[in-house]
């Protein structure tokens, strides 16, 4: 009696189709559940990741520091860091010191200089371009004053009389924005002389010992920038990030009561006041998506083991006979359950593995560019074992099951009953109604980051409105092809026999041709619906930032350039453009010049003929001003400020960069005189260059500039990247059930084979031609397939249109978000379709001609 049981994995070799879909099935169940807990953790790290981006590189850990603090204490303070940082984890930690503003230094007799002493630990000095000089003890001048004032290395600087060390070297001037090793210190540090920064100089000494005498003799009793912070390497995920943050506290809190016990414990600021805050949006971002993604992996793991339970069903089928004879021979239910495992586990268990190191394989392609945490790798190993565990189960159960009912109990036509009234049941209202209840909750969506909070609300049920809009119409479609397939027979087509037989395929496997039509039209609406909506977060930040911005860069400037008395740089010529905005009518007007506005300014978001338009208002016209209307509104008046005459309209746009929907005019310089564009009260230069490159050309013209923003700081993304992993992994669902849905259409037609081939051998024998059979073949699985294309795409593309601008975690910023182009994706799905019907079709074909006659009988 155990020889079933020893022999069930050989046994099995004789039907691999059940092995395949059994191990494919596996593969996919546990692809997802691993899949959904992977997406959460790298959504966290990929969090993380922005975060320390935008951070300076020393505020990872703990940060020590005071304004004005007694110069007498910084040798306690300095010694209580250095002596439990290491208890803790931390490296050296890096000490920076930075006196007030010194005025009449004297350098070659003339005592008008102002400067500020600033010393930082170790590489400070690496950190700094050595132009001239030694790394010799003495102080380090920047090149700024050095050039300009010819003031060489040996030196000597004095104040009031009081003699400072020599200068031993000359450095290239921190400037505005400074390198990100200097980030924290800016205030210390960095001169800012595009904002006519009154200090002259930040002189820098070249040791510690250096530093230390020359505050001596000075006499200074505070220090005005005191700072100790570490240059940690930056956590790449969130355990990592909170085990630095909780590290940091432990340090802090040690070093305060330590400074307590000698009776300085309110004398320092000690804090991790930035990173703690990233840590927890961190925190917030992947438990934000996890929420948002639980329900549709529960879901589709749920799917995928009871797509395990019909392949049980299916083996119990093909197994009645053997089944029944091991019954009656005193087998029970538990025992025969054990057989299905014996010989379908292996290639379930081997599927489901695969699955698992599939997900872990291929995260950066379709979750966010963040590392998991160890612990989560750890879970997801655990979901996939348990789903593997639960479909084994499953699997044993149904067997048993069935086998206690039939043989046991003597009963099975009571199922076959149940199964048709869930058929009659309206499941398309029930999720209906879920859409309709996430519908009403997308209307809040967004509203907390609108509140100041850098993450959107989440609410699970209206994140999985598109998907549950995406099934209602999937089922309601299956339902209306089952009636008229049920209503087939009254087709007749017979002067087309090709067609007339398509129909008679179709109508006499109607549960397959249903049950395809559901997965199909799911999977293209949901992977519509993912793709458009997580494109379109990502399409809408780079919009809003680039109107925003009004391009890639943004530089407020003073009236020499936007006059024209200083030229652009010749390194921005060619990418930049000079703008004036004008206000107090209620309307923006922005001065813009024609010539060149097209090559520096974000014109490729606008939409409409920007380059004709300007050349209709760089012509003069006799009524008045000719101009070009943004968001236009009734209360928009035709008044322009500054007694300019008022506006003639030759053209309308919705939305125009700087302006965004806001009502506003756009003027050309070239209708204005010299006397009215003096009078206009700022100028910009926008350009596609890089930040740095445009603020390094402006600085070497002369030109002051007192504010920048650049596309990559003047939004938080975070908000669109959250929402765009969360329907990431929507589009890898709708990716999943499209091969499941292809894998079911052929294995479908596979499964027909010996139908086919009979039907086929007899029809070709009646003289239909092959290429007639083909065409048949062709109308029946392009019907299904076509049928599951147009309504999957249609549906997906228009609940993704309306889900989009609700989606938009920034709506208070103009233009709302938009969904992006969606014919590549419908060329993609239609050149696949057509693919796997030519497949389908010649394996139904393929099955006529390679058939025996000994098969054909039989069948």
């Amino acid at each position: 009696m155990t020889k079933p049981w020893r022999a069930a994995p050989k046994a099995a070799l004789s039907s691999p189709l059940t092995l395949i879909v059994a191990a494919v099935t596996s593969l996919l169940a546990c692809f997802l559940g691993t899949a959904a807990v992977l997406q959460a953790s790298a959504a966290g790290g990929a969090t993380v990741a922005y975060q320390t981006g935008i951070t300076c590189p020393d505020s990872y850990g703990p940060v020590f520091g005071k304004g004005n603090i007694p110069v007498k204490d910084i040798p306690a303070i300095t010694s209580a860091v250095r002596r439990h940082a290491p208890a803790h984890g931390f490296g050296t930690p890096v000490v920076g010191q930075y006196t007030n503003v010194l005025p009449g230094t004297q350098f070659n007799g003339d005592p008008h200089y102002k400067i500020r002493l600033g010393y930082r630990d170790q590489a400070g000095l690496d950190n700094l371009t050595l132009q001239q000089g030694t790394r010799a003890p003495g102080l380090w001048l920047g090149n700024v004053v050095a050039d300009a004032e010819h003031i060489g290395v040996g030196a000597k600087p004095s104040i009031q009389g009081i003699g400072l060390p020599p200068v031993t070297g000359i450095y290239r001037d921190l400037l505005d924005p400074p390198p990100r090793w200097w980030c924290s210190q800016q205030s210390g540090a960095v001169v800012d002389r595009l904002a006519n920064d009154p200090i002259d100089s930040i002189v820098f000494a070249t040791d510690g010992k250096t530093f230390d005498d020359a505050v001596k003799a000075i006499g200074l009793r505070t220090m005005q920038y005191f700072h100790i912070s570490f240059y940690e390497p930056a956590p790449t995920t969130l355990s990592g990030a909170e085990d630095l943050l909780q590290r940091s506290h432990d340090l802090v809190a040690d070093v305060r009561a330590d400074l307590t016990a000698q009776g300085l414990g309110s004398l320092v600021a000690a804090d991790v006041p930035t990173f703690e805050r990233s840590v927890q949006i961190a925190r917030q971002a992947e438990d934000n998506v996890f929420v948002s993604i639980l329900p549709l992996a529960l879901i589709s793991v749920l799917v995928g083991c009871a797509g395990l339970g019909t392949v049980a069903l299916q083996w119990y089928q093909r197994r009645h006979a053997q089944l029944r004879l091991l019954s009656a021979r005193g087998s029970g239910p538990a025992a025969l359950g054990g057989l299905a495992v014996a010989e379908l586990g292996l290639p379930i268990l081997l599927g489901g593995a695969a699955g698992a190191a599939a997900a872990r394989l291929l995260l950066r392609v379709y979750g966010p560019d963040g590392a998991p945490d160890p612990t989560a790798e750890l879970r997801a190993g655990a979901v996939a074992a348990g789903t593997l565990l639960v479909s084994l189960a499953l699997l044993a159960l149904v067997v048993a099951v069935r086998v206690h009912r039939e043989f046991e109990l003597g009963r099975v036509r009571g199922k076959g009953n149940r199964v048709r009234l869930l058929g009659y049941f309206p499941w398309e209202l029930a999720t209906a109604g879920m859409a309709w209840l996430g519908w009403n909750r997308l209307t809040h969506y967004g509203t907390a980051s609108r509140l100041g909070n850098p993450l959107p609300q989440v609410d699970p049920l209206a994140l999985t409105y598109p998907v549950f809009v995406v099934l209602t119409v999937g089922l309601l479609t299956a339902r209306l092809a089952w009636l008229a397939l049920h209503a087939s027979h009254r087709a007749r087509f017979w002067s087309r026999p090709a067609l007339q037989l398509a129909i008679r395929r179709l109508a006499g496997a109607r549960a397959p041709v249903t049950g395809v039509l559901v997965i199909g039209t799911l999977a293209i609406g949901t992977l519509a619906t993912g793709i458009g909506i997580a494109r379109g977060q990502e399409e809408a930040l780079d919009t809003k930032s680039a109107i925003f911005v009004g391009s890639n860069a943004r530089l407020d400037t003073d009236s020499p350039i936007g006059m024209g008395d200083v030229a652009m740089p010749a390194s921005l010529a060619g990418t930049s453009t000079v703008v004036g905005e004008l206000t107090g009518t209620g309307s923006v007007v922005l001065v813009v010049d024609p010539a060149t506005f097209t090559k520096g300014a974000a014109v490729d978001r606008v939409p409409g003929d920007v380059g004709e338009l300007l050349r209709k208002i760089a012509q003069p016209d006799p009524r008045g001003t000719p101009v070009i209307r943004v968001g236009h509104t009734a209360k928009q008046t035709t008044e322009l400020p500054d007694g300019l005459p008022d506006a003639v309209t030759v053209g309308d746009l919705p939305v125009f960069p700087m302006i965004g929907t806001s009502p506003g005019y756009v003027v050309s310089r070239t209708v204005l005189s010299h006397a009215q564009l003096d009078s206009v009260p700022k100028w910009s230069v926008l350009t596609s260059a890089p930040m740095a490159e445009a603020t390094t050309a402006l600085r070497a013209a002369g030109v002051f500039i007192p504010n920048r923003v650049s596309r990559e700081s003047a939004l938080d993304g975070l908000p669109f990247f959250v929402v765009s992993w969360t329907f990431s992994f929507v589009a890898l669902l709708g990716a999943v059930l499209g091969v499941v849905a292809i894998l079911a259409l052929l294995v479908a037609v596979e499964v027909r084979r010996r139908q086919n081939a009979l039907a086929g051998a007899l029809v070709l024998r009646m003289g239909m031609r092959p290429r007639t059979l083909l065409a048949s073949h062709l109308m029946e699985l392009g019907a299904l397939s076509g049928l599951a294309i147009v309504v999957g795409v249609v549906c997906g593309v228009s609940v993704a249109g309306l889900s989009v601008p609700r989606f938009d975690p920034a709506t208070f910023l103009a233009p709302r978000s938009e969904l992006p182009n969606p014919l590549p994706f419908v060329l993609t799905v239609l050149a696949i379709g057509v693919l796997v019907v030519g497949l389908a079709g010649w394996i139904a074909v393929r099955s006529v001609r390679t058939a025996r006659t000994a098969e054909l009988i039989r069948a």
